[in-house]
């Protein structure tokens, strides 16, 4: 963990009710209200890397959702199911476009512990494109050069030098090849935090809504759902690593984090879990994504007298679709399913932002859109996306021939998002763990639920917009996502769809059913 400017404890004035069992509220700092903020700039994956680093392997011990065991799955598939090694670390170990804004307005205490993204270019020194506009990769030998062929090898150096007034400078020989972020200004230049306006102070509450100091005593009372304050006490309380990194967790478990960490520390990991509740509003992103918005096939194993799914079958677009989740940041989550993700605690802390802007209490006009609806870093979004997505662009001051400056977005050469390689199928369980499809794993996974042949049915389903928030959003808190989300409005029985089961004389083409019953009891195939 890099440890900033040495601040890392912060001091709350909480407020709690006479029994001492719930938190009313918090009075806190900028320095605090940034680091609680940041929470939305972090990557779903980078949240469960660093909870499992803090807290351990366990599976118990981090459980979120289906997003845990989607993390665990993407780490223990071989490197040769990725298109190249650099596919699988970059999911393992996404890079948020606010990382190096960060590192340089320095959070007071920054959990991210983020390494900094390695971009690859061209390894020959004689291609002319060190000349002009630079084809970069954030994996490494994936793609080929697009002036002379040759493989995406030779890692770039970055510049941090100051940035021009334009923000940016560049410099490229035929020897070497560098280029420079924007310089952000150290804190002591700056007149303003990270997110919040120096010196601002900010009232919170056990749901984590923000609100400035400056709002009325009874409105304050009245937004936060406060009825009596009779007897109430003042605390003193001293947040350092572990309590953020508690916070954090409980933020995504409980719908009382404050009063879970403060006052009940003994019981940290008896957190009323929260729950899926199925809905979403697609009225602000409709537009934009099914212009762009692809279907994908996927095929589920059902049990018939139930409808319970066994597990599915899907080729590398669907793993590639849900591999993304993990570099989505928390804001971008929250953006897409409209502040409706069941996590109350997030969706609060989602809804403050246009709250604190409003009372202009955030450092500028930008770091709305920062933290409500982030970036995802240049080179994770595939060509044609799922969701309405958005990346960072980077740019460089490009040196032409004639000695003419130019300025030009530079030119990723990444694969489209394309991470797990085609032309093979892939298993994928309730809670989103992907592994290689193999009959004999399908076939003991059928023999362990004690499930019968005969109450085996096979769907192929088309996952669009609709469906891949729903998946989304209980990925976030149930262990059964794929049940879930698709049943949120009955897809399973909505949808057109190709049903296979052993009764039936016609069947799609090379499915599970049509594999598995030649294999294993040749007598169902006798109609």
């Amino acid at each position: 963990m890099e440890e900033g400017y040495g601040i890392e404890n912060f001091s709350l004035k909480v407020v709690v009710n006479k029994k001492k069992t719930k938190v009313l509220f918090a009075e806190v700092d900028s320095d605090f209200a940034d680091v609680l903020l940041s929470f939305l700039t972090l990557p779903l994956g980078t949240i469960i890397r660093i909870l499992k680093k803090h807290y351990g392997e366990e599976e118990e011990a981090v459980s979120i959702g289906s997003l845990t065991t989607l993390y665990n799955g993407l780490a223990n598939l071989e490197n040769e199911c990725f298109v190249t090694k650099g596919c699988k670390e970059v999911l393992l170990d996404p890079t948020s476009w606010f990382e190096s804004k960060a590192k340089c307005l320095k959070l007071k205490l920054d959990i991210s512990e983020t390494k900094p993204i390695e971009y690859f270019t061209c390894k020959n020194l004689n291609c002319k494109s060190n000349y002009g506009f630079l084809c970069l990769s954030i994996y490494y030998d994936t793609v080929s050069c697009f002036c002379c062929g040759e493989k995406m090898k030779r890692e770039v150096v970055q510049n941090e030098s100051r940035a021009n007034d334009d923000g940016v400078v560049g410099k490229f020989t035929n020897k070497t090849v560098s280029f420079a972020c924007q310089k952000m200004p150290k804190p002591n230049d700056c007149k303003d935090g990270v997110f919040i306006r120096n010196s601002e102070s900010l009232i919170i509450s056990d749901a984590l809504r923000i609100l400035p100091n400056t709002t009325g005593f009874v409105q304050t009372l009245k937004s936060f759902g406060i009825a009596d304050t009779y007897g109430a006490e003042l605390m003193n309380v001293t947040f350092g690593f572990n309590e953020i990194m508690d916070l954090l967790k409980a933020s995504l478990l409980s719908h009382t984090p404050l009063t879970d960490i403060i006052l009940n520390k003994n019981q940290i990991y008896d957190y009323a879990r929260t729950k899926y509740e199925p809905g979403f509003s697609l009225e602000r992103i409709a537009t934009k994504a099914n212009a762009r918005s692809k279907k994908m096939n996927l095929k589920v194993i059902l049990q018939k007298s139930t409808n319970k799914l066994l597990f599915a079958q899907a080729e590398d677009d669907f793993v590639d679709f849900l591999f993304i989740f993990l570099a989505i940041p928390l804001g971008g989550v929250e953006h897409l399913l409209g502040s409706n993700t069941c996590l109350k605690s997030i969706d609060n802390l989602h809804r403050s932002v246009a709250d604190l802007m409003d009372h202009k209490s955030l450092a500028s006009a930008d770091t709305k859109k920062m933290l409500m609806n982030p970036k995802l870093h240049h080179g994770y979004i595939s060509k044609n996306p799922i969701f309405p997505l958005s990346e960072q662009r980077l740019y460089a001051t490009c040196y032409n021939l004639t000695g003419v400056t130019k300025f030009s977005s530079f030119n990723f050469k990444t694969g489209q998002g394309k991470y797990v390689k085609g032309r093979k199928l892939y298993k994928i369980t309730d809670d989103l763990t992907v592994t290689p499809f193999c009959m004999a794993s399908a076939v003991s996974v059928i023999e362990s639920l004690n499930v019968p042949l005969t109450d085996i049915k096979e769907m192929e389903l088309q996952i669009g917009l609709d469906e891949g928030l729903s998946i989304l959003k209980a990925s976030l808190t149930s262990t059964s996502a794929l049940t879930d989300g698709l049943k949120i409005d009955g897809v399973f029985m909505k949808q057109p769809s190709k049903d296979t089961d052993v009764s039936q004389n016609r069947r799609p083409r090379y499915s599970f059913i049509d594999k598995f019953f030649p294999c294993f009891n040749p007598s169902y195939m006798k109609f």
